[in-house]
């Protein structure tokens, strides 16, 4: 099988410690950043679903359609984009990404019709393939790995940053200029980071084909073969799960909580900023803690315990909104603390140098959530069930725990 970290060509100032350490630092820096853009896109639209939903003239459903053909494009070609990372690069692929979803953010907001929207949104989604195939080979490419579980938890705290931050930036942004504003706001900073990684980014490896190192047919076949094992199957589940839970929350908390207690949508929008927000500050709790336990499964077990528990107050107890605030902050706090240990699972059951394909790959689980959970949860808000969403959040949980509890222990993690 080739390996992704045997085909970057890394530069020779390399050889120092401290230069090492410098290059790592930078790396890091870079990947965040394009990974917090990317949870931008992915949290641009629920907090302007009413405003968006009303300038079309659409249902809840219909613009969830939106989300579903962004996550069908994910689904689809986030596997060949790990293949094709490998082929021609992390860096050109990255770039590439950021390029695409600023200018499909941009044709959300400037072109007319619903359907354009919904295209655009497509497209944004075709963007959203390079992330974690790009980004996770970089970091097995660039950094000790002695340092690779900080540094898996840095980039997943980039992103719940960006989720935590988005609701609040683009509703402050949709104050002044409205909801098209908003989109170009987020779509000039896409553009901004592609610049900044086209400038600084020579710091990320490339790849380098010499005679005899390109993937063979039958790399790609060993590849598809690693693919389809029970152990990454089992964490494509996982992931689905996780999606499908997390996709209640984060899209229909605003919406839903106002329908069942009414509560104000500020208060609900502050709350998840709150789960958001607090998520990724348990993201670097939890790489702390997944470095020094080999019972991973033991702290999803006790993160889904409490999470489920928030799902299901926020379904059937109307919360004061400081109470509300804080129930969702802690949430979100355990929320994060499971994501490192998440990665960690992954990593056991990964052969070196695989960890484009394999995450990419196990990833597609979250657009597979993301095509189902818009359409389900806004038909449920359409039809007047927003109770319903929460239960069916606490199942995806429970779900998810099953399937990190009884996972078969690695004979040796790689």
């Amino acid at each position: 099988m080739s390996s992704t970290s045997n085909s970057f060509d890394l530069p020779a100032s390399d050889a120092g410690s401290d230069a090492k350490k410098t290059r790592e630092f930078k790396v890091i820096a870079l990947i965040a950043v394009a990974h917090f853009v990317s949870h931008v896109h992915i949290m641009l639209l629920p907090p302007l679903f009413g405003e968006v939903r009303e300038a079309f003239g659409v249902s809840y459903f219909q613009i969830g359609f939106a989300l579903t053909a962004f996550n069908v494009m994910s689904a689809l070609l986030q596997t060949p984009a790990g293949f094709l990372v490998d082929r021609i690069g992390p860096r050109a692929m990255l770039t590439g990404g950021l390029i695409l979803g600023g200018l499909a953010v941009a044709a959300a907001a400037m072109l007319p019709g619903y359907w354009f929207f919904v295209i655009a949104y497509a497209f944004l989604g075709l963007a959203n393939t390079v992330y974690h195939p790009a980004d996770y080979s970089i970091l097995s490419a660039t950094i000790d790995h002695k340092r690779i579980g900080k540094a898996f938890s840095i980039h997943t705290f980039a992103g719940y940053l960006g989720s935590g931050v988005t609701p609040a930036l683009v509703l402050a942004c949709a104050a002044m200029w409205g909801w098209h504003g908003a989109f170009l706001f987020v779509a000039c900073l896409s553009l901004a980071t592609a610049l900044l990684l086209v400038v600084a980014g020579s710091v990320l490896p490339r790849v380098v084909h010499k005679p005899g190192q390109a993937p063979t047919k039958a790399d790609q076949k060993v590849g598809l073969d690693l693919l389809l094992s029970a152990p990454i199957l089992r964490n494509l589940l996982f992931f689905f799960c996780l999606a499908m839970a997390n996709g209640g929350i984060q899209t229909f908390t605003v919406v839903g909580m106002g329908q069942i207690h009414g509560t104000p949508f500020s208060v609900a929008s502050v709350a998840l900023s709150g789960f958001l927000l607090f998520s990724a500050g348990g993201v670097l709790l939890g790489g702390i803690i997944a470095d020094r336990t080999p019972h991973h499964e033991r702290v999803a077990a006790v993160g889904f315990a409490c999470t489920s528990t928030m799902a299901i107050l926020m379904a059937w107890v109307d919360m004061p909104g400081v109470v509300l605030i804080g129930v969702m902050s802690l949430g979100g706090l355990l929320n994060g603390i499971i994501q490192p240990s998440r990665d960690m699972m992954v990593r056991a059951v990964t052969p070196p140098g695989s960890f484009g394909k394999v995450f990419g790959f196990v990833s597609t689980g979250f657009n597979l959530g993301g095509m189902v959970a818009p359409l389900l949860y806004g038909s449920l808000m359409d039809h007047g069930e927003p109770r319903a969403i929460f239960m069916i959040v606490t199942g995806f949980i429970f779900l998810a725990l099953i399937t990190a509890i009884t996972r078969r222990k690695p004979e040796s993690i790689a």
